[in-house]
């Protein structure tokens, strides 16, 4: 995984949560997660639907960043128009077995 410890920290990561929480921070990692898990292999337009009130400009960055992270497989058809997808690779599939419980959690805060 090419995750990068965090700045500031000489060690390095802490625990497992630390290392997990810099691949999902941000606001639309865990959604596009979801959406991905969802709708698998969508194009970019796909996923910015999908995610009402993301930027295409955080969508982009994210995706890059995830790709990165080995959590999200991106391929690049060579067609015209040009067409790219992206789907989840094993290790988000595993990422999203895990916050299932995470959402259970969330789920039953909300219910009255």
């Amino acid at each position: 995984m090419t995750t990068l410890n965090r700045p500031g920290t000489p060690e390095g990561h802490v625990c497992g949560i630390d290392t997990a929480m810099e691949v999902i921070g941000g606001k639309w990692k865990v959604l596009i997660l979801w959406a991905l898990h969802e709708h698998p292999h969508r194009r970019f337009g796909e996923l910015r639907r999908l995610l009402p009130g993301v930027t295409e400009k955080v969508l982009a960055s994210h995706l890059r960043e995830m790709e990165t992270d080995g959590v999200v497989h991106r391929v690049s058809y060579d067609e015209v128009p040009p067409r790219v997808e992206y789907s989840l690779t094993e290790d988000g599939r595993r990422l999203n077995d895990a916050l299932r419980p995470l959402a259970d959690w969330g789920r039953e805060r909300t219910t009255p």
